[in-house]
């Protein structure tokens, strides 16, 4: 399974609405949910999933019922952690 980041833009979102959507979103059907980052001010939303593609992210989107604008998988991770670790080893 692949990691994938995806982009939204959903202006005047609020937590009530987020929380909403949270029983069809834990479901999990195409792809499994990891993490949101939200601005709700700016309605800025990236979230983060775990498929075997981007389209079953996008299918999961159009299951959830929530626009997208971008579905980008992700071949590279490094946690604070690791970038210490990585530092450490000068």
């Amino acid at each position: 399974m692949a990691l994938f980041l995806s982009l939204h833009q959903a202006p005047g979102l609020s937590p009530e609405e987020i929380a909403g959507y949270a029983p069809d979103v834990a479901k999990s059907v195409h792809a499994t949910f990891r993490q949101l980052y939200v601005n709700t001010a700016t309605g800025f939303i990236v979230s983060l999933y775990e498929a075997d593609s981007p389209g079953a992210v996008e299918q999961e989107f159009e299951r959830v019922g929530f626009p997208f604008d971008s579905i980008n998988e992700l071949d590279y991770t490094l946690s604070a952690a690791e970038l210490a670790e990585m530092l450490s080893r000068g």
